[in-house]
């Protein structure tokens, strides 16, 4: 994984994560989406694993479902959005120029 490909999993992912942990991701994976998805994917099921809201009468309530939310949004968005990876493909461009007849003169 380069600089380039480690800025842009760390700007979709949150700089707080293990970098040995991205590289092990990222040598299986190949693919900087990929590893993305999968560490966003984990973090939704970290959050469905626990209930959602906890209410205590009187005290406190507590409730995850908009971080939920913001987590499956987020996933759709790193599925949507160009990566690293899509360059290549990108890099090809196409030119397209527009041919006019010329005058001509006797």
């Amino acid at each position: 994984m380069d600089e380039f490909q480690r800025s842009w999993l760390l700007a979709q992912i949150g700089p707080d994560t293990d970098p040995a942990d991205l590289e092990r991701r990222f040598f299986r994976l190949r693919s900087v989406r990929a590893v993305a998805l999968e560490v966003l994917g984990e973090r939704r099921a970290k959050l469905l694993a626990d209930p959602l809201k906890v209410t205590v009468d009187g005290v406190v309530t507590m409730d995850l479902q908009e971080n939920l939310r913001g987590i499956e949004r987020h996933i759709e968005v790193v599925r949507q959005v160009p990566a690293p990876e899509d360059e290549d493909e990108a890099s090809e461009t196409l030119a397209v120029a527009r041919l006019v007849p010329t005058r001509r003169c006797r």
